[in-house]
């Protein structure tokens, strides 16, 4: 017959631990194992769940910093916060790769390794993710890609990849909606009166998806709503104020005072030009009108403050809740019925227009 043996161990906490025992020698084994080790718990409780699959393990890896990132990633870890509150231990490791693809792929590697039972990833080269996928899979990670997304045949290698953003092509038509809505509306943007518009443009990252749709919807947009438009400049400006500020430098002394547009593929961009028009001393008369994209905390206050003259509004939130949620259904295996996907396994938050007409919403969210 089996015996069973109740030992109460006091460790500053009052706890019960159950230990069943099959002769004295295997009694006193394990009691000695619990003494020495000190706080080495062992629970003979039925079909308990250990530790490590108690706990869910997130690995979050990113291509680079910028503003809008940042502010995802914040909003994804407070959402993570209050999930935890309903289900168990919520542990997150975020690695940034520096721009660097081999970065990202060893990135992977370490997360998997760590124990990350599902990962996050912002790719940094969306046409090169096959090593991040091959070791997902061998490991049976789910990955959640996110603000960047693989290209479609990528997407189908696995049936365990996912995708959180937005539609790209939809920030660009907005943003020309909103340029062409002001033109339309004020006739003093045309300053020189000779029916068209001189703009620039400043965009992101060669190659990059949002940089291309968004330049080209943008564009497109304002032709399709009756504005002519003379193309002065362009430049790349990797989504850095920085940047940004040191290529219209260049754009104002090729063509002083007859940039009359400047649109940006994101706030920090559109935030740089403003700077360059301040750093010369322009008055406000002199100046174009600004447009930028992704409603950072910056390019919001911009707008309010009537410097950025509108913007198109990322749903930060959104995104980092729908990341979060589908995090945990992952990995807890329940609630995955409960998440709407816009395509196969991915999902698409809108786009909003920011004017000063609206922008105190979005300043209080």
């Amino acid at each position: 017959m089996n015996e069973i043996v109740q030992y109460e161990i006091d460790l500053q906490i009052e706890m019960c631990i159950k230990i069943e025992v099959f002769d004295m020698k295997i009694k006193k084994i394990c009691l000695t194992a619990m003494i020495v080790s000190m706080g080495i718990l062992l629970c003979a409780c039925g079909n308990q769940q250990s530790d490590a699959e108690e706990k869910i393990r997130i690995g979050v890896t990113y291509y680079n910093h910028d503003t809008f990132l940042d502010q995802l990633i914040a909003c994804f870890k407070e959402k993570l916060c209050e999930l935890e509150g309903s289900t168990s231990e919520i542990i997150v490791t975020i690695r940034d790769a520096s721009g660097s693809q081999r970065t990202q792929d060893d990135q992977v590697m370490e997360l998997i390794n760590a124990g990350c039972n599902v990962l996050c990833v912002n790719l940094v080269d969306r046409a090169d993710p096959s090593e991040i996928i091959d070791l997902a899979r061998e490991n049976d990670v789910p990955i959640i890609f996110f603000n960047r997304e693989p290209v479609a045949e990528d997407m189908k290698q696995w049936d365990r990849l996912y995708y959180v953003g937005a539609y790209a092509e939809q920030s660009g038509v907005m943003q020309g909606e909103l340029a062409a809505a002001a033109i339309w509306s004020n006739d003093q943007i045309d300053r020189n009166k000779d029916g068209k518009i001189q703009y620039v443009i400043l965009e992101g990252e060669p190659g990059h998806q949002d940089t291309i749709i968004r330049t080209g919807s943008a564009v497109d947009t304002l032709k399709k709503n009756g504005i002519e438009l003379e193309k002065l400049s362009g430049g790349i400006a990797n989504w850095n104020r920085a940047q940004a500020q040191n290529r219209i430098m260049q754009m104002i002394s090729q063509y002083p005072n007859k940039i009359e547009l400047v649109l940006a593929n994101n706030d920090d961009m559109a935030l740089g030009a403003i700077d360059a028009y301040k750093k010369l001393n322009y008055t406000e008369s002199a100046l174009p009108i600004f447009f930028g994209i992704d409603g950072t905390d910056a390019g919001l206050k911009a707008v309010a403050d009537s410097k950025l003259y509108a913007t198109v509004y990322n749903d930060k939130e959104g995104q980092a809740a729908a990341m979060a949620e589908l995090a945990v259904a992952l990995v807890v295996k329940d609630g995955m019925d409960e998440i709407e996907f816009d395509e196969d396994r991915s999902i698409y938050l809108p786009y909003d227009k920011v004017t000063a007409d609206n922008v105190e919403k979005f300043l209080v969210e």
